[in-house]
């Protein structure tokens, strides 16, 4: 149950949620690699603010603290995609896109092919929200990722589009930013791919 914006951020940093509780082993390992992922963000920062008087901008800092932003979004959505081999929360929301989908097609689509195989579509959808959080979070390969992200976005949307409890302009909000991420370039805003950057000039 959620109470309050910090409260809520220092316990999922501290792998003290619900949604940690049901990983079991795996529980101390994923905060490990969510503080290595936020340490190796910082570490990449300063690398480009030493190595690059052009990156010591507000607009990049900026960029940055929105790209990391997302991809701790992306992270704590993959959280309750475990533990394998198929998640209560990825069945039951995988249900719901079947019986709220935007359009009649949708249904008979999840119902014949994704929920016979979720055994198969979970860790799909776990090492897709993983690869965008890290991807995100360092700056790295952000632009195709991201375009990806575009697409993940848009099947969330038409499939939850007429769910009571949801509000579709959500999705549409996420995915916009992805958009900017793409046309901003936003791993070149203090992340791997501005370190990256002068390599592919040369190449």
């Amino acid at each position: 149950m959620r109470t309050d914006p910090f409260r809520d951020a220092l316990a999922f940093l501290l792998g003290q949620t619900d949604d940690h509780a049901k990983l079991g082993g795996l529980q101390g390992p994923f905060v490990a690699l969510f503080g290595a992922l936020l340490v190796g963000s910082l570490v990449v920062a300063w690398l480009n603010w030493q190595q690059n008087y052009e990156q010591r901008t507000r607009g990049h800092v900026g960029i940055w603290g929105c790209r990391v932003l997302m991809g701790a979004m992306w992270f704590q959505g993959a959280v309750w995609k475990l533990p394998l081999p198929v998640s209560g929360g990825l069945r039951y929301w995988t249900e719901q896109m079947a019986e709220n989908a935007a359009f009649p097609f949708v249904g008979p689509l999840v119902r014949g092919l994704v929920l016979p195989n979720m055994p198969l579509f979970d860790p799909f959808v776990l090492a897709v929200e993983l690869g965008l959080a890290t991807s995100f979070i360092l700056g790295l390969f952000v632009r195709p990722v991201a375009s990806l992200g575009m697409l993940y976005v848009a099947g969330l949307w038409i499939g939850l589009y007429r769910h009571p409890f949801e509000w579709p302009w959500t999705y549409v909000f996420i995915a916009i930013v992805h958009v900017q991420f793409v046309v901003q370039g936003a791993g070149r805003s203090l992340g791997i791919d501005a370190l990256l950057q002068p390599a592919r000039e040369r190449w």
